[in-house]
């Protein structure tokens, strides 16, 4: 029974895996076929191969654009959520002040509020503060929705590590900054890392704010920008495959060199936090 058991629980496991990789295996084969082709028959291997999707999408798309915008979007929004999110934890973790409990608490409901309820009144704020389409406005909600979990997951690594550290540097002569940045900084590289990577694809995939706060094409991000492969009355599937493969590729190589990592700091998380 334990043999049946075991064997049973590995097909559901391996139909579970093979669920979550057939799609993009799909989206893979599916970017090298003609409109044609795929229109006979969209689950079908291709009979002949053809680039001509990823050239089209490289010289008569503006996918580039799209996709240093999202870097750069991307990039000041992590730097920001993680250098704000490891000041705050250590300052809930280490310090008991007035008003404390409240203030975490309010962080901690940011995380059980649904983006989508926010967007009129977020999109009527920041028209308001003359913020729209400019290169930095989807900065703004990013920061603001990273900010609870990066606070949180900091605080509860930092509350793990024993204060001994902090008192055997004041002992030696070190002042609180550089003790907070040399010491008990690289501690918390682990659960650094697993936010950075967490908030990089949430960011890089983020659709609702970069549709609804940027107008202007020239600062549109990848999600939005894959909309425009399609006209009014089709959809180049094919085509929009090819720009879809494009824009999963820093994510894919992304993954692929710091899954050790994710796995590592979210274990670090849960046993310490």
């Amino acid at each position: 029974m334990r043999r049946l058991g075991r064997l049973l629980v590995n097909l559901l496991l391996i139909g579970f895996s093979i669920s979550c990789v057939f799609p993009i295996f799909w989206v893979l084969y599916s970017s090298f076929k003609s409109q044609a082709e795929f229109t006979i028959s969209s689950m079908a291997l291709p009979k002949v191969w053809t680039m001509a999707n990823y050239v089209s999408v490289v010289t008569q798309s503006q996918m580039g654009t799209y996709m240093l915008n999202s870097f750069r979007t991307t990039l000041m929004s992590v730097s920001l959520i993680v250098t704000i999110s490891f000041v705050m934890g250590y300052c809930f973790s280490r310090f008991r002040f007035r008003g404390r409990n409240l203030l975490y608490t309010v962080i901690l409901m940011g995380m059980l509020l649904p983006v989508h309820a926010l967007l009129v009144p977020l999109y009527i704020q920041i028209r308001d503060a003359g913020l729209l389409d400019k290169w930095y406005t989807l900065v703004v909600p990013y920061v603001g929705f990273g900010l609870p979990m990066g606070v949180i997951l900091t605080e509860g690594f930092v509350s793990s590590i024993p204060r001994t550290f902090e008192e055997a540097a004041a002992i030696d002569g070190s002042g609180f900054l550089r003790t907070t940045f040399t010491i008990i900084l690289p501690l918390t590289m682990p659960i650094l890392a697993t936010l950075i990577i967490i908030m990089f694809f949430g960011n890089w995939n983020e659709f609702s704010f970069s549709l609804v706060l940027i107008n202007r094409d020239e600062l549109r991000t990848v999600p939005v920008g894959l909309t425009m492969f399609r006209s009014m009355y089709r959809v180049d599937y094919p085509r929009l495959m090819a720009g879809m493969m494009v824009a999963l590729m820093p994510v894919i190589v992304l993954y692929f060199l710091f899954s050790d990592r994710i796995i590592q700091g979210m274990m670090a998380g849960a046993i310490k936090g």
